[in-house]
């Protein structure tokens, strides 16, 4: 695979917000690929040479390899034209937190049936995320018995979930810490190996094992992340309570410690997004069906979850009821147009709840919360608008542009603008000149009172 002559052709199937930047990504590194989706109008936009999804990067990834990137309905004309296939489809939760296999299951029969009709050999990639035991066991017998052929012999089958977040997914598939493979055998296992070797760029440590483990590891990694989480915003608020305490010195030191890690320890608001919250809980309901005590999950949870109350507490201890409250940032995180379980759309629904007049605004998720939210919020075109009608201002996402924003619609004839920032983002700002910036989890608790109280108090 020394050079683009030789490399095997892919299929990609989903061409969501994942599967269309993976598709991309290798076919700009040289491979030839077939995307597959159900929906023609993400077939459409590939074959025309568009980003059927809001992605940084994706488009100049799709313009770099459209001579060698395609996209059809069929799954069987993809296989066909394939050596190794990808399956990146949805894999929603059930009632019991535990991941449903029906999509994936739809896609492994339908490229066990194509293999059916042919004596090539060919790789099943499973992307998508799947509970422990999923792929040694309905994952391998649909396959199996949909193609006739023997996994580990006549047809390979790895598990290889990818590690990267929705805003970065380019620079996360190029430049990945680590690469999970779990794999049939040790044959496909290189096959696989080599393909991301070719795919990536910072010569990543890639992980190989059986199924079972590469499942257990793929979820342990984000519920230890989200555990990193709930720490930091435990730690940011005895910091609120702890005079002269600041939650940003205190994450450096923890984090200078190699046993630690900086990653992910910065006090902020709650995680959210599509695979965080989720993973967490699939985590604690596989522990309880195994009998085995998960109360450090379930705690992460419990944190994440009180964080929303903790964000509510400030805006109450700063504007009666009735008044007008500034959420900037639906998104999850920046650069994003999805906020599935993001914190801005879960404070919008609790002021509402509580008798506040909430205006929202994102570059990218407004339109998205504004869909999911079922309490009276009204919508401002730009942030700037959102914060000149404000009593107080709520920094949920920390978006660039918000520490960017001129300083006149922040500015009061009357007293200074409470804006309560999570994440430290307007430090040294010219904002904080003419607004009461309080910046939780940095200052201490008197520090805090007071600025809230001078924030409220008539000038």
């Amino acid at each position: 695979m020394s050079n683009s002559g030789d490399r095997l052709s892919l299929c990609v199937i989903g061409l969501g917000k994942l599967g269309s930047p993976m598709a991309a990504v290798f076919a700009a590194k040289g491979f030839s690929v077939i995307g597959v989706d159900l929906n023609p109008a993400y077939v459409g936009a590939i074959n025309a040479g568009r980003a059927s999804v809001a992605e940084p990067e994706l488009q100049a990834y799709i313009d770099a390899g459209r001579p060698r990137l395609r996209a059809t309905t069929s799954v069987e004309e993809a296989v066909a034209a394939s050596d190794a296939s990808f399956i990146i489809v949805p894999t929603p939760s059930g009632p019991d937190h535990t991941f449903s296999n029906q999509f994936v299951l739809d896609a492994v029969t339908r490229i066990g049936q194509a293999l059916r009709r042919s004596d090539a050999g060919h790789l099943v990639i499973v992307t998508s995320t799947v509970m422990p035991g999923s792929t040694g066991g309905v994952i391998r017998r649909a396959l199996e018995e949909s193609s006739g052929r023997l996994v580990g012999r006549d047809v390979g089958l790895c598990y290889s979930p990818e590690f990267i977040a929705l805003g970065s997914v380019v620079r996360d598939l190029l430049n990945p810490d680590m690469v999970l493979i779990g794999e049939s055998d040790a044959a496909y296992g290189d096959q696989l190996e080599q393909i991301y070797r070719a795919s990536t760029e910072s010569n990543p440590v890639v992980c190989r094992m059986n199924f079972v483990n590469a499942e257990i590891c793929k979820i342990a990694v984000n519920t230890f992340v989200t555990t990193k989480i709930s720490y930091a915003n435990m730690l940011a608020e005895l910091c609120d309570r702890l005079e002269g305490a600041d939650v940003d010195a205190i994450a450096h030191a923890l984090g200078a410690d190699s046993r630690i890690g900086r990653k992910y320890l910065t006090g902020g608001v709650a995680y959210g997004g599509p695979c965080f919250p989720r993973d967490n809980k699939a985590f604690a309901a596989l522990a309880r069906r195994l009998g085995v005590r998960c109360d450090l999950a379930e705690a992460t949870d419990r944190i994440n979850d009180h964080q929303v109350h903790r964000l509510l507490g400030a805006v109450q201890a700063t504007t009666r009821r009735g008044g007008c409250v500034a959420v900037l940032g639906m998104a999850y995180k920046p650069n994003t147009p999805v906020a599935e379980h993001s914190q801005g759309v879960a404070l919008a629904r609790a002021l509402a709840g509580e008798g506040y007049r909430v205006v929202i605004a994102d570059p990218l998720a407004a339109a998205t919360a504004r869909a999911a939210l079922t309490v009276p919020v009204e919508t401002a075109r730009t942030f700037a608008e959102a914060v000149a009608t404000a009593d107080t201002v709520v920094v949920t996402t920390p978006w660039p542009e918000i520490r960017d924003l001129p300083i006149q619609p922040f500015s009061r004839p009357d007293g200074a603008l409470p804006v309560i920032d999570p994440w430290g983002l307007l430090a040294g700002s010219p904002i904080a000149d003419v607004a009461r910036v309080v910046t939780l989890g940095r200052g201490g608790r008197r520090a805090v009172q007071e600025s809230v109280a001078q924030a409220a108090a008539p000038r």
